[in-house]
């Protein structure tokens, strides 16, 4: 089988780190990973300036678009500036024959400049998402989650977002267990769910307070199999439930049922692609207590049943 295509659209002006976020996923090779053709292409003709000082020479025009399973692009340069015409009609052309397309960061708005959005939810960078709103009236923003996923249309907020994003890209074709260990070896969060915020007030525990929340965390991951309600977890964490609540929120961007359902759904998917184990015992050892709730929240979450993801990535 030929490997899976991605193309990256560069442009002049382009930032380097929004560059090398999908070149570092996909292009890199990492080990056990699947390899991927990755074609990094430019909209305009010879090297191209970058925010950083720097130029970069690519091999690939536009045509990359036309054979790309997988077309991303990677951010804008001005918000205010139209995307050229060309790229918008690659854009539409590769939508129409079926590509998998990915906004990252300010990429959104070239999507959405192309009409690939309207009527799609969206999100994109938060500084800049009130002029997305404003700009764009038909695509439904939301931008307070990290990235969304429309049918085959992604978009993501700005900076390690867009890792996130293409992480969730590797996971859907790769499988769970390959996603953790490209983010390990990255030095990211196995999985960040798109739906948690942008912006986390407290990212990391500053306080004994917090690092008691952070490894009361680590012991409900490894016991996702008991109920756990959110008294329950203030008492563990000895604070009041409203203390724990804010806490919890500063610390996550989430809130705690949200935060449970990702991580019961996260050991779902390794327990599906690694063992043998029938779905209700998966339902047990994931905490959802019946086969019927692990199949309704996995169908919503990833749009396919326990069975078709453990055939995908089990192959029977």
């Amino acid at each position: 089988m030929p490997p899976h295509t991605v193309a990256v659209v560069a442009f002049d002006h382009i930032s380097p780190f929004h560059l090398s976020v999908p070149c570092v996923v996909f292009g890199d090779r990492h080990p056990g990973v699947p390899a991927f053709e990755l074609m990094v292409c430019a909209v305009e003709e010879g090297p191209l300036r970058t925010t950083a000082g720097f130029r970069v020479a690519v091999d690939f025009g536009l045509e990359a678009l036309e054979k790309a399973q997988t077309v991303i692009v990677p951010s804008w340069r001005n918000p205010q500036e139209r995307p050229p015409p060309a790229l918008l009609e690659a854009l539409v052309s590769a939508h129409a024959r079926g590509a998998q397309l990915v906004g990252l960061c300010l990429g959104a708005f070239a999507l959405a400049e192309a009409g690939l959005l309207d009527g799609r939810t969206a999100t994109t960078h938060w500084a800049w998402a009130q002029a997305f709103a404003t700009r764009y009236p038909k695509v439904r923003l939301d931008a307070d989650v990290l990235y969304v996923e429309d049918g085959n249309i992604l978009t993501s907020a700005g900076t390690t977002a867009g890792i996130d994003c293409c992480l969730h890209l590797l996971r859907k074709s790769c499988g769970s267990e390959i996603a953790n260990a490209v983010a390990r070896r990255l030095v990211m969060p196995p999985h960040r769910q798109g739906g948690q915020a942008q912006y986390i007030d407290q990212p990391l525990p500053s306080t004994a307070r917090d690092a008691r929340l952070s490894g009361l965390l680590d012991w409900v991951r490894a016991n996702l199999q008991q109920p756990h309600s959110l008294d329950n977890l203030a008492e563990r964490a000895l604070m009041s439930r409203r203390t724990f609540t804010r806490r919890f929120r500063q610390l996550t961007g989430s809130t705690v049922g949200d935060w449970l359902l990702a991580e019961r759904l996260s050991l779902t998917q390794r327990l599906l692609e690694t063992t043998t184990h029938p779905v209700e015992h998966i339902a047990a050892l994931a905490g959802f207590g019946s086969a019927a709730s692990l199949r309704q929240h996995f169908g919503h979450a990833f749009g396919v049943s326990p069975k078709a993801w453990r055939q995908t990535f089990q192959g029977n």
